[in-house]
């Protein structure tokens, strides 16, 4: 049975509704949604949340419609969970929070065989950060980035090209192609970019154009903070600190390389030229 299972397939589709799910719960107005208690004043229980499990088994049921679902809002006592593909779904895990428009929320999704979970997705669509894991190989965190750049002080020629349409593609939405980051932050410090992303205030610091005495210190600071600096430009993975190009990324235990690559798909013409 969990060897019939796509765990690829359902993990993605779990991503998908959950954010279905998660824009109806940073639409609905907690300050007007009618509220009940269930075992005490602290177990509360709101429409939205028995709202978006309804939708959540809604998508579920058409796509997956031989397995099983449990879900807070709609279980029955007594109900127990058995071998049987079963999916899992906490609708709005922190709704004391939700009520409070604390925005420590989240929708909680898995899918379970022989009663063990296989796929989990936890999603908070206050802050973005989405979640995930599949049996046996690894978990991670997604989020849009808050991404540091600077302007520079030539604005013009090759390099100046590659800095706006650079910029551009991160802030540009997925129909145009872009990554549709959090926002571009522009401090006017290279050291102290570095330094921001070494404590972990800034995901990611790209710049070209700056020298040795602007990162050298920060350098140091980013990577014994579990950082790493690599080149702006694709494939470059052992940049010289003299080199000119950076891009700083924050200390994570996973994703980093995944992250760099994916920047590197989208820095245009081979990137920056600082030869001379």
């Amino acid at each position: 049975m969990a060897d019939e299972i796509n765990h690829q397939e359902v993990h993605d589709f779990l991503i998908e509704v959950a954010h279905l799910a998660g824009d109806m719960i940073t639409n609905a107005n907690p300050l007007v949604s009618t509220t009940s208690t269930k075992k005490n004043s602290a177990d509360l229980v709101t429409e939205t949340d028995q709202a978006v499990e309804k939708f959540v088994l809604g998508k579920l049921k058409e796509k997956y419609p031989s397995y099983d679902f449990l879900g807070e809002e709609s279980y029955v006592p007594g109900k127990k969970l058995t071998d049987k593909p079963t999916f899992i779904c906490d609708p709005i895990d922190g709704t004391v929070n939700f009520v409070h428009t604390f925005p420590n929320v989240c929708i909680s999704l898995a899918l379970c065989v022989y009663k063990m979970p296989i796929v989990g997705v936890v999603y908070n669509p206050y802050t973005t950060h989405m979640y995930t894991a599949i049996k046996n190989q690894g978990s991670y965190l997604s989020m849009p980035a808050l991404v540091a750049i600077e302007w520079g002080s030539d604005r013009q020629g090759h390099n100046w090209r590659i800095k706006y349409e650079t910029f551009a593609k991160l802030a540009a939405g997925p129909e145009e192609g872009g990554k549709m980051v959090h926002s571009l932050r522009s401090m006017g410090s290279a050291a102290l970019n570095f330094c921001a992303v070494a404590a972990g205030n800034i995901d990611l610091y790209w710049e070209g154009g700056c020298w040795a005495w602007d990162v050298a210190a920060g350098w140091l600071i980013l990577t014994e903070a579990g950082g790493l600096v690599v080149d702006t430009n694709p494939g470059g993975w052992t940049p010289a600190v003299d080199g000119r190009r950076y891009m700083a990324v924050r200390g994570a235990p996973s994703g980093q390389k995944e992250i760099i690559e994916e920047f590197w798909n989208i820095v245009p013409n081979g990137g920056y030229d600082y030869s001379v």
